[in-house]
């Protein structure tokens, strides 16, 4: 049962951390809110809320491909390797968070390390699928 149970503990700390990191985004949106003085369910105005408003939704957006991925590259590859990707994307997020909050032109860097970071761990997964598809069709 341990065992297994750190086989997964990886993966989990990753998941956990970037749910936190998302909650804490959420959070800036409702602290902006109040700065700025824009009432719900109003989306625009102040370009500052806005900006803090896309670093949540594009992080939430990235969410449904990272956290499929992070899994299943860790069922498939490697659970080690699929934590150490998945900090990779975390520390992307808020790089790309801390630059978008500055200024839009700031958000490159981050966008881009967790984007390899997503891609990695889907290509992976794929590769791992697919390789296990041809040992149960080779058996």
């Amino acid at each position: 049962m341990l065992a297994e149970a750190n086989v997964t503990l990886g993966p989990s700390l990753i998941t956990i951390s970037a749910l936190i990191l998302y909650f804490i985004l959420t959070l800036n949106v409702g602290r902006a809110r109040f700065k700025h003085k824009v009432s719900p369910p109003q989306m625009t105005g102040n370009p500052d809320f806005e900006r803090v408003v896309r670093v949540q939704q594009n992080t939430l957006e990235q969410l449904i491909l990272f956290l499929p991925s992070l899994w299943i590259f860790s069922q498939f590859i490697s659970p080690v390797w699929a934590a150490g990707i998945g900090a990779v994307w975390i520390v992307g997020r808020i790089l790309f968070a801390w630059g978008y909050y500055q200024a839009a032109e700031k958000r490159a860097a981050g966008f881009g390390i967790s984007t390899l970071a997503t891609l990695t761990l889907l290509g992976g997964s794929l590769i791992g699928i697919i390789m296990s598809l041809l040992k149960v069709s080779q058996s």
